[in-house]
């Protein structure tokens, strides 16, 4: 499911960048993320109530699930036309949040984090903390959030995304 997963976050997290490039309507923005954000919300949901022993699986899907309702919220807020500061300090927690697991993998890289889980947790972390700064403390970095929102999709989803579920790479 990870796999699934990644492609779809790399397509939010690339129209999304697009939007902040002022490239894209926010209304295609609100359709894809309240779609990918309901997509990663199920794959959350199965995890966590579908392995009740396995607590990395747990871990797995409460983690997804901060992003899950990050997505959907966005494309709420399109619809709502709200300011997106409550979204903002969301994103700080998800960053923070992020950053703890990215962290906790830098140490465990030999055992069962590979290097490719560490940066990505790192990148989420980071985009997420600019999100935060761009919502919460209104500061004028839209294009550098936008770029690096691109830069996450392919190097964080899509690309991962699609050499899993072509049995390239295996977790």
């Amino acid at each position: 499911m990870l796999g699934l997963t990644l492609l779809y976050v790399g397509a939010v997290l690339f129209i999304n960048g697009l939007w902040l490039l002022d490239k894209i309507d926010s209304k295609d923005v609100s359709i894809i993320n309240l779609l990918v954000g309901f997509l990663s919300f199920l794959v959350a949901i199965y995890l966590v109530f579908n392995s009740s022993q396995n607590s990395e699986l747990i871990s797995a899907g409460a983690f997804t699930l901060l992003f899950s309702f990050t997505y959907i919220w966005v494309g709420a807020n399109q619809f709502l036309k709200s300011d997106s500061k409550g979204l903002g300090w969301f994103c700080f927690f998800v960053s923070i949040t992020a950053m703890s697991i990215a962290l906790n993998s830098s140490f465990k890289i030999s055992m069962d984090f590979s290097i490719w889980s560490t940066f990505n947790w790192y990148a989420w972390s980071i985009l997420w903390f600019l999100f935060f700064i761009l919502l919460s403390l209104s500061k004028d970095i839209q294009r550098a959030v936008g770029l690096y929102t691109i830069f996450c999709s392919i190097t964080t989803g899509w690309i991962p995304g699609l050499l899993i579920l072509q049995n390239l790479y295996e977790i």
